[in-house]
Protein backbone atom coordinates (compact mmCIF):
# COMPACT_ATOMS: atom_id res chain seq x y z
CA UNK A 1 0.00 0.00 0.00
CA UNK A 2 1.18 3.22 -0.81
CA UNK A 3 0.83 5.61 2.77
CA UNK A 4 -0.75 9.00 2.05
CA UNK A 5 2.20 11.07 3.81
CA UNK A 6 1.82 14.84 4.63
CA UNK A 7 5.66 15.74 4.00
CA UNK A 8 7.62 16.96 6.65
CA UNK A 9 11.99 16.70 6.58
CA UNK A 10 12.06 15.03 9.95
CA UNK A 11 9.62 12.26 8.97
CA UNK A 12 11.57 11.47 5.50
CA UNK A 13 14.59 11.45 7.51
CA UNK A 14 13.39 8.46 10.22
CA UNK A 15 12.08 6.61 7.48
CA UNK A 16 15.04 6.57 5.76
CA UNK A 17 17.06 6.15 8.25
CA UNK A 18 14.76 2.62 9.24
CA UNK A 19 14.76 1.84 5.74
CA UNK A 20 18.82 1.01 5.97
CA UNK A 21 19.39 -0.64 9.15
CA UNK A 22 16.15 -2.01 10.52
CA UNK A 23 15.65 -5.46 9.15
CA UNK A 24 12.66 -5.61 6.46
CA UNK A 25 10.95 -8.48 8.35
CA UNK A 26 9.22 -5.95 10.53
CA UNK A 27 5.75 -5.48 7.74
CA UNK A 28 4.56 -2.23 8.93
CA UNK A 29 0.50 -0.80 8.85
CA UNK A 30 1.62 2.46 7.92
CA UNK A 31 4.85 4.85 7.60
CA UNK A 32 3.69 6.94 10.72
CA UNK A 33 6.61 8.21 12.54
CA UNK A 34 5.51 8.53 15.88
CA UNK A 35 7.35 10.60 18.46
CA UNK A 36 4.80 10.61 21.25
CA UNK A 37 1.19 9.26 22.07
CA UNK A 38 -1.29 9.70 24.99
CA UNK A 39 -4.54 8.17 25.30
CA UNK A 40 -5.85 7.15 22.00
CA UNK A 41 -3.74 9.60 20.05
CA UNK A 42 -1.02 9.14 18.12
CA UNK A 43 1.61 12.64 17.56
CA UNK A 44 3.59 12.11 14.25
CA UNK A 45 7.04 13.69 13.61
CA UNK A 46 5.39 15.43 10.79
CA UNK A 47 2.65 17.08 12.80
CA UNK A 48 -0.15 15.08 12.51
CA UNK A 49 -3.10 13.37 15.69
CA UNK A 50 -3.90 10.44 14.37
CA UNK A 51 -6.56 8.53 16.18
CA UNK A 52 -5.21 4.96 17.12
CA UNK A 53 -7.78 2.32 16.80
CA UNK A 54 -5.29 -0.77 16.72
CA UNK A 55 -3.84 -0.02 20.42
CA UNK A 56 -0.50 -1.58 18.99
CA UNK A 57 -2.19 -4.50 17.96
CA UNK A 58 -4.60 -4.33 21.06
CA UNK A 59 -1.72 -3.86 23.26
CA UNK A 60 -2.60 -0.53 25.35
CA UNK A 61 -6.35 -1.56 26.10
CA UNK A 62 -5.57 1.23 28.95
CA UNK A 63 -4.45 3.67 26.32
CA UNK A 64 -1.34 5.50 25.80
CA UNK A 65 0.71 6.07 28.74
CA UNK A 66 -1.77 5.74 31.12
CA UNK A 67 -1.29 7.67 34.51
CA UNK A 68 -1.45 4.92 36.91
CA UNK A 69 0.80 2.48 34.77
CA UNK A 70 3.21 5.33 33.92
CA UNK A 71 3.12 6.12 37.49
CA UNK A 72 4.29 2.50 38.52
CA UNK A 73 7.02 2.45 35.95
CA UNK A 74 8.47 5.63 37.16
CA UNK A 75 8.47 4.15 40.81
CA UNK A 76 10.33 1.24 39.80
CA UNK A 77 12.70 2.82 37.97
CA UNK A 78 14.27 4.27 41.30
CA UNK A 79 14.17 0.93 43.26
CA UNK A 80 15.69 -2.25 40.59
CA UNK A 81 15.39 -3.05 37.05
CA UNK A 82 16.35 -6.87 36.45
CA UNK A 83 17.44 -9.22 38.91
CA UNK A 84 16.49 -12.33 36.45
CA UNK A 85 17.43 -16.08 38.47
CA UNK A 86 19.70 -14.47 40.61
CA UNK A 87 17.55 -13.53 43.57
CA UNK A 88 13.75 -13.13 44.39
CA UNK A 89 12.34 -10.57 42.82
CA UNK A 90 9.19 -8.88 44.86
CA UNK A 91 7.86 -6.89 41.57
CA UNK A 92 7.87 -10.81 39.68
CA UNK A 93 6.30 -12.19 42.94
CA UNK A 94 3.68 -9.35 43.09
CA UNK A 95 2.84 -9.88 39.08
CA UNK A 96 2.46 -13.44 39.43
CA UNK A 97 -0.32 -13.36 42.17
CA UNK A 98 -2.26 -10.30 40.40
CA UNK A 99 -2.19 -12.57 37.29
CA UNK A 100 -3.80 -15.65 39.65
CA UNK A 101 -6.02 -13.73 41.05
CA UNK A 102 -7.87 -12.20 37.70
CA UNK A 103 -7.78 -15.30 35.79
CA UNK A 104 -9.87 -18.38 35.43
CA UNK A 105 -10.40 -20.80 38.57
CA UNK A 106 -8.08 -23.41 39.02
CA UNK A 107 -5.38 -21.31 36.79
CA UNK A 108 -2.77 -20.36 39.99
CA UNK A 109 0.91 -20.49 39.00
CA UNK A 110 2.40 -18.53 36.20
CA UNK A 111 5.85 -18.40 34.35
CA UNK A 112 6.48 -14.77 33.41
CA UNK A 113 8.11 -14.22 30.03
CA UNK A 114 9.03 -11.27 27.55
CA UNK A 115 6.05 -11.71 25.08
CA UNK A 116 2.92 -14.24 23.38
CA UNK A 117 5.59 -16.41 21.85
CA UNK A 118 7.78 -16.94 24.87
CA UNK A 119 4.16 -17.80 26.43
CA UNK A 120 3.28 -20.03 23.76
CA UNK A 121 6.77 -22.13 23.89
CA UNK A 122 6.25 -22.52 27.18
CA UNK A 123 2.78 -23.73 27.22
CA UNK A 124 4.16 -26.53 24.49
CA UNK A 125 6.84 -27.65 26.59
CA UNK A 126 5.12 -27.70 29.89
CA UNK A 127 2.07 -29.82 28.17
CA UNK A 128 4.69 -32.03 26.81
CA UNK A 129 6.14 -32.40 29.96
CA UNK A 130 3.17 -32.83 32.17
CA UNK A 131 1.93 -35.39 29.97
CA UNK A 132 4.32 -37.09 28.48
CA UNK A 133 2.82 -37.22 24.84
CA UNK A 134 4.04 -35.72 22.13
CA UNK A 135 1.55 -34.13 19.77
CA UNK A 136 -0.98 -31.10 19.39
CA UNK A 137 -3.96 -30.04 17.72
CA UNK A 138 -3.96 -26.79 16.75
CA UNK A 139 -6.52 -24.62 14.07
CA UNK A 140 -6.40 -23.67 10.93
CA UNK A 141 -6.23 -19.58 10.85
CA UNK A 142 -4.81 -19.35 14.06
CA UNK A 143 -1.80 -17.43 15.36
CA UNK A 144 -0.04 -18.43 17.90
CA UNK A 145 3.85 -16.68 17.30
CA UNK A 146 6.77 -16.47 15.17
CA UNK A 147 9.61 -18.74 16.91
CA UNK A 148 9.32 -22.73 16.04
CA UNK A 149 7.36 -23.96 18.23
CA UNK A 150 4.72 -21.00 18.15
CA UNK A 151 5.17 -20.59 13.96
CA UNK A 152 4.27 -24.24 13.85
CA UNK A 153 1.19 -23.99 15.70
CA UNK A 154 0.23 -20.77 13.50
CA UNK A 155 -1.98 -21.34 10.36
CA UNK A 156 -3.12 -17.63 9.29
CA UNK A 157 -0.60 -17.50 6.25
CA UNK A 158 1.49 -19.52 4.38
CA UNK A 159 4.32 -16.77 3.88
CA UNK A 160 4.69 -17.48 7.78
CA UNK A 161 5.79 -20.54 6.89
CA UNK A 162 7.70 -20.18 3.47
CA UNK A 163 11.14 -21.40 3.70
CA UNK A 164 11.45 -21.74 7.26
CA UNK A 165 10.53 -25.34 7.15
CA UNK A 166 10.98 -28.10 8.87
CA UNK A 167 8.23 -27.27 11.74
CA UNK A 168 7.99 -28.86 14.46
CA UNK A 169 6.91 -32.31 14.69
CA UNK A 170 3.45 -33.77 16.10
CA UNK A 171 1.65 -30.71 15.13
CA UNK A 172 -1.99 -31.22 13.55
CA UNK A 173 -4.02 -28.68 12.08
CA UNK A 174 -8.27 -28.80 12.04
CA UNK A 175 -10.76 -26.12 11.02
CA UNK A 176 -11.83 -23.57 13.37
CA UNK A 177 -15.62 -22.85 13.44
CA UNK A 178 -15.68 -19.81 11.24
CA UNK A 179 -19.01 -20.03 10.51
CA UNK A 180 -19.23 -17.54 7.40
CA UNK A 181 -16.89 -18.94 5.42
CA UNK A 182 -15.56 -22.62 6.14
CA UNK A 183 -18.44 -24.23 8.41
CA UNK A 184 -22.46 -23.50 7.74
CA UNK A 185 -24.39 -24.97 10.30
CA UNK A 186 -26.43 -27.99 8.98
CA UNK A 187 -30.41 -28.07 8.35
CA UNK A 188 -30.71 -28.31 11.90
CA UNK A 189 -28.84 -25.21 13.42
CA UNK A 190 -26.04 -27.70 14.16
CA UNK A 191 -22.26 -26.70 13.51
CA UNK A 192 -20.37 -29.87 13.30
CA UNK A 193 -16.63 -28.27 13.38
CA UNK A 194 -17.56 -26.27 16.65
CA UNK A 195 -19.08 -29.59 18.18
CA UNK A 196 -15.67 -31.17 17.46
CA UNK A 197 -16.64 -33.12 14.57
CA UNK A 198 -13.11 -32.76 12.86
CA UNK A 199 -11.05 -33.33 15.66
CA UNK A 200 -12.86 -36.27 16.66
CA UNK A 201 -12.10 -38.09 13.17
CA UNK A 202 -8.71 -37.13 12.88
CA UNK A 203 -8.16 -38.67 16.50
CA UNK A 204 -9.70 -41.67 14.55
CA UNK A 205 -7.81 -41.67 11.69
CA UNK A 206 -4.68 -39.60 11.83
CA UNK A 207 -3.16 -39.56 15.35
CA UNK A 208 -4.17 -41.66 18.59
CA UNK A 209 -5.56 -39.43 21.25
CA UNK A 210 -3.16 -40.97 24.05
CA UNK A 211 -0.29 -38.98 21.86
CA UNK A 212 -2.03 -35.79 22.09
CA UNK A 213 -0.86 -34.06 24.95
CA UNK A 214 -2.68 -30.44 24.40
CA UNK A 215 -5.41 -28.77 22.20
CA UNK A 216 -4.35 -25.10 21.28
CA UNK A 217 -6.97 -22.44 20.68
CA UNK A 218 -7.39 -18.54 20.85
CA UNK A 219 -10.85 -18.20 22.29
CA UNK A 220 -11.56 -15.56 19.39
CA UNK A 221 -9.84 -15.93 16.54
CA UNK A 222 -7.24 -12.92 16.55
CA UNK A 223 -4.82 -12.86 13.33
CA UNK A 224 -7.05 -15.48 11.37
CA UNK A 225 -9.92 -12.38 11.12
CA UNK A 226 -11.34 -11.76 14.40
CA UNK A 227 -13.61 -14.68 14.28
CA UNK A 228 -16.31 -15.39 17.64
CA UNK A 229 -17.11 -19.39 17.24
CA UNK A 230 -20.03 -20.48 18.62
CA UNK A 231 -20.76 -21.23 22.47
CA UNK A 232 -20.81 -24.63 22.13
CA UNK A 233 -16.75 -24.65 20.65
CA UNK A 234 -15.05 -24.54 24.32
CA UNK A 235 -17.67 -26.77 26.09
CA UNK A 236 -17.00 -29.21 23.06
CA UNK A 237 -12.43 -29.04 23.47
CA UNK A 238 -13.12 -29.36 27.00
CA UNK A 239 -14.89 -32.12 26.36
CA UNK A 240 -12.53 -33.77 24.35
CA UNK A 241 -9.64 -33.20 25.98
CA UNK A 242 -10.80 -34.61 29.58
CA UNK A 243 -12.24 -38.19 27.51
CA UNK A 244 -8.74 -38.49 26.26
CA UNK A 245 -6.57 -36.77 29.28
CA UNK A 246 -5.41 -33.79 27.27
CA UNK A 247 -4.72 -30.60 28.72
CA UNK A 248 -6.82 -27.31 26.70
CA UNK A 249 -4.43 -24.56 25.99
CA UNK A 250 -6.14 -21.52 25.43
CA UNK A 251 -4.32 -18.53 23.77
CA UNK A 252 -5.56 -15.49 25.16
CA UNK A 253 -2.29 -13.34 23.91
CA UNK A 254 -4.55 -10.90 22.18
CA UNK A 255 -8.15 -11.13 23.14
CA UNK A 256 -7.16 -11.04 27.61
CA UNK A 257 -7.39 -8.42 29.53
CA UNK A 258 -10.94 -7.03 29.18
CA UNK A 259 -10.69 -6.72 25.70
CA UNK A 260 -13.60 -8.62 25.23
CA UNK A 261 -15.65 -7.37 27.49
CA UNK A 262 -14.42 -10.24 30.13
CA UNK A 263 -10.98 -10.06 31.32
CA UNK A 264 -9.96 -13.09 29.66
CA UNK A 265 -12.43 -14.20 26.78
CA UNK A 266 -12.65 -18.05 28.29
CA UNK A 267 -14.95 -16.12 30.36
CA UNK A 268 -17.66 -15.58 28.27
CA UNK A 269 -17.91 -19.72 28.29
CA UNK A 270 -17.43 -20.36 31.71
CA UNK A 271 -15.35 -23.13 30.31
CA UNK A 272 -11.55 -23.65 32.79
CA UNK A 273 -8.62 -24.11 30.99
CA UNK A 274 -5.36 -26.03 32.33
CA UNK A 275 -3.24 -23.65 30.84
CA UNK A 276 -3.24 -20.06 29.16
CA UNK A 277 -1.33 -17.21 27.16
CA UNK A 278 -0.95 -13.87 28.22
CA UNK A 279 0.82 -11.36 26.82
CA UNK A 280 0.73 -7.98 25.06
CA UNK A 281 -1.62 -5.92 26.96
CA UNK A 282 -0.32 -7.16 30.19
CA UNK A 283 2.20 -4.28 30.09
CA UNK A 284 0.07 -1.74 28.04
CA UNK A 285 2.75 -1.16 26.26
CA UNK A 286 5.76 -3.25 28.27
CA UNK A 287 7.06 -6.14 26.98
CA UNK A 288 5.90 -8.92 29.33
CA UNK A 289 4.25 -12.03 28.93
CA UNK A 290 3.21 -14.69 30.90
CA UNK A 291 1.97 -18.94 31.12
CA UNK A 292 -0.44 -19.44 33.65
CA UNK A 293 -1.75 -23.12 34.61
CA UNK A 294 -3.20 -25.52 37.13
CA UNK A 295 -0.63 -25.81 40.00
CA UNK A 296 -0.77 -30.00 39.29
CA UNK A 297 0.50 -29.25 35.86
CA UNK A 298 2.89 -26.76 36.31
CA UNK A 299 4.50 -29.08 39.12
CA UNK A 300 5.52 -31.16 36.49
CA UNK A 301 8.69 -29.21 35.96
CA UNK A 302 11.09 -29.27 37.77
CA UNK A 303 13.62 -26.10 38.91
CA UNK A 304 15.66 -25.03 35.63
CA UNK A 305 14.00 -27.01 33.20
CA UNK A 306 12.49 -23.62 31.96
CA UNK A 307 13.72 -20.13 32.30
CA UNK A 308 13.64 -16.46 30.74
CA UNK A 309 16.38 -14.34 31.72
CA UNK A 310 14.45 -10.98 31.02
CA UNK A 311 11.44 -13.11 32.15
CA UNK A 312 10.06 -11.14 35.12
CA UNK A 313 11.72 -7.99 34.58
CA UNK A 314 11.07 -5.66 37.26
CA UNK A 315 10.01 -2.76 35.46
CA UNK A 316 7.67 -4.75 33.45
CA UNK A 317 6.37 -6.54 36.10
CA UNK A 318 5.43 -2.84 37.98
CA UNK A 319 3.17 -2.13 34.99
CA UNK A 320 1.48 -5.56 34.81
CA UNK A 321 1.03 -5.13 38.50
CA UNK A 322 -0.69 -1.39 37.77
CA UNK A 323 -2.87 -2.28 34.66
CA UNK A 324 -4.61 -5.40 36.94
CA UNK A 325 -5.03 -3.18 39.51
CA UNK A 326 -6.76 -0.66 37.58
CA UNK A 327 -8.58 -2.71 35.55
CA UNK A 328 -10.16 -4.36 38.90
CA UNK A 329 -10.73 -0.70 40.28
CA UNK A 330 -12.42 0.82 37.15
CA UNK A 331 -13.81 -2.15 35.54
CA UNK A 332 -12.36 -1.70 32.21
CA UNK A 333 -14.29 -5.36 31.07
CA UNK A 334 -17.65 -3.26 31.42
CA UNK A 335 -16.68 -0.35 29.63
CA UNK A 336 -15.44 -2.24 26.76
CA UNK A 337 -18.73 -4.74 26.89
CA UNK A 338 -20.90 -1.15 26.48
CA UNK A 339 -18.35 0.44 23.77
CA UNK A 340 -18.35 -2.94 22.11
CA UNK A 341 -22.30 -2.67 21.82
CA UNK A 342 -22.56 0.42 20.89
CA UNK A 343 -19.70 0.51 17.65
CA UNK A 344 -21.86 -3.18 16.67
CA UNK A 345 -24.76 -1.12 16.28
CA UNK A 346 -23.58 1.55 14.99
CA UNK A 347 -21.30 -0.47 11.90
CA UNK A 348 -23.82 -2.84 11.54
CA UNK A 349 -26.30 -0.30 10.37
CA UNK A 350 -23.48 0.83 7.56
CA UNK A 351 -24.20 -2.93 5.59
CA UNK A 352 -27.54 -1.94 3.95
CA UNK A 353 -25.25 1.10 2.55
CA UNK A 354 -22.02 -0.62 1.86
CA UNK A 355 -22.73 -4.57 0.36
CA UNK A 356 -19.44 -5.54 0.20
CA UNK A 357 -19.48 -5.11 4.21
CA UNK A 358 -20.66 -9.02 4.60
CA UNK A 359 -20.39 -9.41 8.40
CA UNK A 360 -19.61 -7.67 11.61
CA UNK A 361 -18.90 -9.43 14.45
CA UNK A 362 -17.02 -9.23 17.57
CA UNK A 363 -16.75 -9.77 21.47
CA UNK A 364 -17.05 -6.54 23.57
CA UNK A 365 -14.13 -4.15 22.10
CA UNK A 366 -12.92 -6.44 19.82
CA UNK A 367 -14.59 -6.06 16.45
CA UNK A 368 -14.17 -7.31 12.44
CA UNK A 369 -15.39 -6.25 9.60
CA UNK A 370 -15.37 -8.69 7.27
CA UNK A 371 -15.51 -7.59 2.95
CA UNK A 372 -16.03 -9.56 0.19
CA UNK A 373 -17.00 -9.46 -3.30
CA UNK A 374 -20.67 -10.53 -4.65
CA UNK A 375 -19.38 -13.78 -5.36
CA UNK A 376 -18.27 -14.16 -1.43
CA UNK A 377 -14.86 -14.34 -2.20
CA UNK A 378 -12.55 -12.05 -0.15
CA UNK A 379 -12.05 -8.61 -0.97
CA UNK A 380 -8.91 -7.39 0.22
CA UNK A 381 -8.69 -4.26 -2.36
CA UNK A 382 -11.47 -2.18 -0.55
CA UNK A 383 -9.81 -3.16 3.06
CA UNK A 384 -6.57 -1.60 1.99
CA UNK A 385 -8.57 1.46 0.40
CA UNK A 386 -10.71 2.33 3.38
CA UNK A 387 -7.32 1.78 5.57
CA UNK A 388 -5.50 4.50 3.00
CA UNK A 389 -8.49 6.40 2.82
CA UNK A 390 -9.15 6.54 6.91
CA UNK A 391 -5.12 7.44 7.01
CA UNK A 392 -5.46 10.26 5.16
CA UNK A 393 -8.29 11.50 8.09
CA UNK A 394 -5.99 10.45 10.29
CA UNK A 395 -7.03 7.62 11.20
CA UNK A 396 -4.83 4.46 11.79
CA UNK A 397 -6.90 0.94 11.33
CA UNK A 398 -5.36 -2.70 11.04
CA UNK A 399 -6.26 -5.44 8.84
CA UNK A 400 -6.24 -9.24 9.39
CA UNK A 401 -7.93 -12.42 8.25
CA UNK A 402 -6.03 -15.16 6.28
CA UNK A 403 -7.15 -13.04 3.20
CA UNK A 404 -6.76 -9.46 4.99
CA UNK A 405 -10.36 -8.82 4.04
CA UNK A 406 -11.09 -7.85 7.52
CA UNK A 407 -10.56 -4.69 9.36
CA UNK A 408 -10.03 -5.22 12.71
CA UNK A 409 -11.05 -2.26 15.51
CA UNK A 410 -9.77 -2.47 18.85
CA UNK A 411 -9.10 0.91 20.33
CA UNK A 412 -8.34 2.07 23.63
CA UNK A 413 -10.64 0.69 26.16
CA UNK A 414 -10.00 4.21 27.79
CA UNK A 415 -11.01 6.29 24.61
CA UNK A 416 -13.83 9.00 25.38
CA UNK A 417 -16.65 8.86 23.80
CA UNK A 418 -16.39 11.79 21.15
CA UNK A 419 -13.15 9.95 20.55
CA UNK A 420 -15.00 7.02 19.58
CA UNK A 421 -17.54 8.44 17.30
CA UNK A 422 -14.98 10.76 15.59
CA UNK A 423 -13.59 7.75 14.61
CA UNK A 424 -16.59 5.89 13.62
CA UNK A 425 -17.38 8.71 11.70
CA UNK A 426 -14.32 8.73 9.86
CA UNK A 427 -14.31 5.50 9.30
CA UNK A 428 -17.62 5.88 7.83
CA UNK A 429 -16.59 8.48 5.40
CA UNK A 430 -13.65 6.51 4.45
CA UNK A 431 -16.16 3.65 3.20
CA UNK A 432 -18.32 6.46 1.49
CA UNK A 433 -15.19 7.37 -0.48
CA UNK A 434 -14.17 4.33 -1.51
CA UNK A 435 -17.44 2.60 -2.36
CA UNK A 436 -18.54 5.70 -4.82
Amino acid sequence: MKWPSRGGDAAQQWRQRDAAVVSAAYSRYSDLVVESAEGAHLHTADGRDVLDFGSGIAVVNLGHRHPAVTAAVHAQLDRVWHASVTALSPPAITAAEALVRVAPDGLDQAFLCNSGAEAVEAALKLARRATGRSDVLAFRGAFHGRTYGALTLTASKAKYHAGMGPMLPGVHHVAYPYCLRECPPDGQGRCGVAEGDEIERLLATVVAPQDVAAIVVEPVLGEGGYVVPPAVFLPALRRICDAHGMLLIVDEVQSGFARTGRMFAVDHSGVRPDIMCVAKAMGNGLPIGAMVARGEVMRAWQPGEHGSTFGGNAVACAAAVAVVETMERERTWERAATLGAKVMKRVRSWQDRFPSLADVRGLGLMIGLEFLHPDRSPDAEVVEAVRAAALRRDLLLLACGTDENVIRLVPPLTIPDDELETGLRRIEESLAEVAG
